[in-house]
């Protein structure tokens, strides 16, 4: 199914700053949904690289791995021996990372490198670990917990040949961290929880953080991130409904399929195709892939001021600047 998603992006200097930004500007997004092939209304799209193949999981009575070639090509990938699993991610080899559960009820990262399956646990824990993103050059991000449940005292990690790296040390006191996207230059994002109510995207720049909160929310979560920095996550409104975001070079655009409740992206490649999923009135998890579609060329000044002011927002990715 099809649509095509027009954006809401807040005027800056009348709209200077858009028009400067890295990137075509889009006029939207065509949208294509994608159903759960078990039929229980349930699937989640996690990634997606330059080619357009996507990795995520269904939830047919445990969550099952897949990539996806659209529009309906699903191949199952599951870590051999496990409970559930989820694909977490996907790079351009086709290589991809990813969660699974084993008999004992502990949880692990892994990847799949070239059809080679590797469990990737930080020592610090044998119980709970996640895998939730890969680059190019196989460098994983992801968290630990101390406990089979996970849901408190995550710490987030990065991972490159073999070697664990505590991101969580260098973040604010939070309760939960977690490490979701890193890209070929070794850029993470992800997000941490001062309290269990509250939560804060950053951007990590080779150990220089930013935060990430759009339109000034309180609970943000930055999913994924591709080569030229676009970002992508989710939002809560001041009534608590969810939104979409992607954030291209600190300019915030708020998104939401046709249908939708609320709206999780997760992934986004280099063209800037993004994935993930929303949920209807229904209750229905649906898939989505959402294809940028160019506004047409036009010539527009921009003022001294906008290039000030994007200049000063591009500065601010080195360092801990609210926005963005």
């Amino acid at each position: 199914m099809f649509m095509t998603v027009r954006l809401l992006t807040p005027a800056v200097l009348g709209g200077a700053l858009l028009v400067a930004a890295a990137g075509p500007a889009a006029a939207g997004y065509s949208v294509e949904t994608v159903t759960d092939p078990t039929g229980t209304n349930f699937i989640n799209l996690l990634g997606i690289n330059d080619a357009g193949t996507i990795g995520g999981f269904d939830n047919a009575i445990n969550a099952q791995g897949l990539t996806l070639a659209l529009p309906t090509n699903f191949t199952p990938q599951n870590y051999p021996g496990s409970t559930m699993s989820m694909v977490t991610a996907i790079n351009n080899h086709g290589n991809t990372a990813g969660i699974y559960m084993d008999p004992a009820g502990n949880t692990h990262g892994y990847t799949d490198i070239n059809g080679v399956f590797t469990t990737v646990d930080n020592p610090a824990s044998l119980v709970f670990n996640q895998s939730l993103g890969i680059n190019d050059a196989g460098a994983t991000v992801g968290y630990y917990a101390p406990t089979q449940a996970g849901n408190f005292g995550q710490i987030a990690y990065s991972r490159s040949n073999g070697n664990f790296t505590n991101i969580n040390a260098l973040l604010p006191a939070n309760v939960n961290s977690q490490a979701v996207g890193i890209n070929d230059r070794g850029e993470i994002v992800g997000f941490y929880q001062p309290s269990m109510q509250t939560s804060i995207g950053f951007f990590d720049n080779d150990g220089t953080f930013s935060q990430i909160d759009p339109f000034g929310s309180t609970f943000t979560q930055a999913l994924g991130i591709n080569n030229l920095g676009e970002i992508v996550g989710f939002y809560a409104d001041p009534n608590g409904d969810q939104h979409g975001y992607i954030d291209n070079n600190g300019v915030f655009t708020s998104f939401d399929p046709a249908g939708s409740a609320s709206t999780t992206i997760n992934g986004v490649n280099n063209l800037g195709q993004i994935v993930g999923f929303y949920t209807n009135n229904n209750d229905a998890v649906v898939g989505f892939v959402g294809t940028p579609v160019p506004e047409p060329a036009a010539p527009i000044a921009v003022g001294l001021a906008g290039l000030i002011l994007l200049r000063w927002r591009r500065r601010g990715r080195n360092g801990m600047a609210t926005g963005g």
